[in-house]
């Protein structure tokens, strides 16, 4: 038999109503036997799996090389998330106070257990137990906090709360934020629902920017012959963001929970990328170097001109695809994305790839093309003599 358990002295700590901590001591090299790193990835149905960042080496050899000196000290307790396998013992022969409970944490092992298989995950700490792991000592007692719960987006909730204070990627949070459901600290709350929103756009088959989206668990690669991965996340995140406060998703979000309906959003980012893909084919789905339109400074700016194109049709309700595409079509000759220049007039030309994902860049693209529709639809439909909205 490979199945035992390990027994440790531990306090109990309750923190609120089914909220309880358990704190203990244990040799760092003998946590691994019952706690795993769970690193992000996703699974065969596109959703997201672990939370943890990748190892960083450096970061690493300059713990060990401190633990491997003479008198090293780690005060910072590892956060530890189990599942409901561990169970504790409380010791009814020892005082308690009104809120901790001195007890047992009884911990299966299993030697044959994969590392998915194993009771414990690391929430907090791991930099620190690579360090363990690879220093030459023979052990090093460590302090833990742990929580037990079979929810894993629990787990993923208190890996972005213990650590949206400290220098994680960005790109790794707003990945694990549509899987959580915890009230965030303000900036992160604001960024849950885009990043829904983001997920959708990267992973559904009908998506026109399906895998084009730079995220953690979807790098910039080839992948079947097909680049993917190219075009950064939080430029996505702000074409969102500045279409749900101010723009065409606006009328489909409830402003009291910043949240809306997701599938009419989606209707609108749907046929209006795919009008995108259609009128710039020259331009779409390469890297950033080679196309401006999917550059920060180009996804921000045509997420402006899709609000503008809606906000033109609103008595009609949303544009069809093919509408998107007529009211694109008169851009195509004032469009440099991927060569020539741009001339923003009053002698101003900028070479197509000097434009950069700055505020001043954004904003002087944004104006162009804006005025740009508006110049051309407006002398389109004046001209065939049709009835259209006035100029805003």
């Amino acid at each position: 038999m490979t199945k035992t358990a390990i027994e440790l002295p531990a306090i109990r700590v309750e923190q609120g109503p089914n909220r309880s901590l358990y704190t203990f001591a244990v040799d760092g090299k003998t946590l691994p036997k019952f706690a795993a790193v769970s690193r992000i990835s996703r699974d065969a149905e596109q959703r997201v799996s672990g939370y943890q960042r990748p190892e960083v080496v450096k970061h690493i050899a300059q713990i060990r090389a401190y633990l491997e000196s003479d008198a090293p000290m780690v005060p910072n307790a590892i956060v530890l998330a189990f599942d409901s396998r561990v169970t504790f013992k409380p010791d009814r022969k020892k005082s308690t106070s009104g809120y901790s409970q001195p007890g047992t944490l009884l911990i299966p092992i299993d030697a044959e257990w994969s590392e998915e298989d194993k009771p414990g995950f690391v929430v907090d700490g791991q930099q620190r137990l690579a360090a363990i792991r690879e220093a030459e000592i023979d052990a090093f007692p460590i302090c833990v906090t742990a929580f037990i719960t079979d929810d894993v987006s629990e787990q993923t909730e208190q890996f972005i709360l213990v650590n949206s204070t400290k220098p994680l990627p960005k790109g790794l949070i707003y990945e694990l934020l549509p899987s959580t459901q915890a009230q965030l600290p303000e900036l992160l709350q604001r960024r849950r629902f885009p990043s829904i929103l983001l997920e959708r756009l990267n992973h559904d088959e009908k998506s026109p920017l399906r895998g084009l989206i730079q995220t953690p668990t979807n790098p910039q690669q080839v992948v079947d012959g097909k680049l993917v991965g190219m075009v950064k996340d939080n430029s996505i995140l702000r074409m969102l963001e500045n279409s749900l406060y101010e723009g065409a998703l606006y009328r489909y979000r409830d402003p009291d929970t910043g949240e809306g309906d997701v599938e009419q959003m989606l209707t609108v980012l749907y046929r209006f990328w795919n009008a995108v893909a259609t009128t710039f084919p020259e331009a779409w789905a390469k890297p950033p170097k080679r196309s401006r339109l999917m550059h920060g400074a180009g996804i921000v700016s045509m997420g402006f001109v899709m609000d503008a194109i809606v906000a033109r049709h609103r008595r009609k309700g949303t544009p069809s695809e093919e509408q998107f595409r007529l009211d694109l079509n008169p851009l195509v000759d004032h469009c440099n994305w991927t060569d020539g220049f741009w001339d923003f007039g009053a002698g101003m030309q900028r070479k197509w790839n000097e434009l950069q994902n700055t505020n001043k860049d954004i904003q002087l693209l944004t104006n162009y093309l804006i005025v740009k529709y508006k110049q051309l639809v407006w002398s389109r439909k004046r001209d065939h003599g049709q009835e259209s909205l006035p100029l805003q």
